[in-house]
């Protein structure tokens, strides 16, 4: 493991404050943290695109948060990012995501503590993250749960913390290195540096 992350992060003073701003909503909100969309910050085309299509696809939309934090939570497991895996969204938290859910995760679909929709968004995950070829019975099962538009809600956000998960992962961030002395996205017991 490096001493930091493999691309560092760029001199938060040299920063435009519209760039400041964004991280300080990430620190608050908790999901992407700030040490991520720091790095991103290398590039302005890609840290407001990122930033954008996080706002669109994850804090706004028609599919409820709780249930596109748990998509997200799935990936980080899948695609082994462990700094991803140990944030949370503020406001799923507040909207009721319970951390037992998180616990499950992976044995979702033998799992007593999700609902039938959860299963059906979890299965979604699953084939897009994985690359399975499903049946009918799959796209029949998502017609009772999703409208069209949710889907494909739900297949952009996927698609965009499959991708941004997988290159953060290879990047060796720590948690609370870039504006430090918050804990907001945390799970619980998540060590700084991980």
């Amino acid at each position: 493991m490096a001493d930091g992350p493999r691309i560092p992060y760029p001199d938060l003073a040299s920063l435009p404050e519209e760039v400041m701003a964004e991280l300080r909503r990430c620190a608050a909100e908790g999901t992407p943290r700030p040490e991520s969309s720091a790095v991103r910050a290398h590039s302005p085309a890609a840290f407001w695109s990122f930033a954008h299509a996080w706002e669109a696809l994850f804090r706004q939309g028609v599919v409820e948060h709780e249930l596109k934090e748990l998509c997200r939570l799935y990936v980080s497991r899948s695609v082994n990012c462990a700094y991803c895996g140990n944030q949370r969204s503020e406001r799923a938290r507040a909207g009721g995501l319970d951390e037992h859910l998180v616990d499950d995760l992976m044995n979702f679909e033998t799992s007593a503590d999700y609902d039938e929709r959860q299963r059906a968004a979890l299965s979604y995950a699953e084939a897009i993250t994985w690359r399975l070829n499903p049946d009918d019975a799959f796209w029949e099962r998502l017609g009772r749960h999703f409208s069209d538009e949710e889907l494909v809600e739900l297949a952009g956000f996927i698609c965009l913390t499959m991708g941004q998960q997988s290159w953060i992962r290879l990047l060796d961030l720590g948690h609370q290195q870039v504006l430090s002395g918050t804990s907001a996205g945390l799970a619980e017991g998540a060590a700084p540096g991980a």
